[in-house]
């Protein structure tokens, strides 16, 4: 499934809406980086790839914008882990 994600600035999150249902990474800006603190994904919505969807487009992001990344959030820390490609980010 093809995902529309966007930046919404006001709660400082990634985010995706699918039947009414919003999954999210929340993140924290630094001076130079980008730290991702929480991925959400309601039940509804599990189990369909929409969590590693949304740190591929996070990760890309930063790195589009030339950010470091702190995954503080587990799941954001465990994609990385999985996807060393994108270790440049640290």
């Amino acid at each position: 499934m093809e995902l529309t994600i966007h930046q919404n600035t006001a709660q400082h999150r990634f985010e995706t809406t699918i039947n009414g249902f919003t999954a999210f990474i929340q993140y924290h800006l630094f001076q130079g980086g980008i730290a991702y603190v929480h991925t959400e994904v309601p039940p509804e919505l599990e189990g369909q790839g929409i969590a590693s969807q949304l740190a591929k487009y996070v990760l890309d992001y930063a790195r589009t914008e030339h950010l470091k990344v702190k995954p503080l959030c587990p799941y954001v820390h465990a994609y990385m882990k999985r996807h060393p490609e994108y270790n440049d980010l640290l």
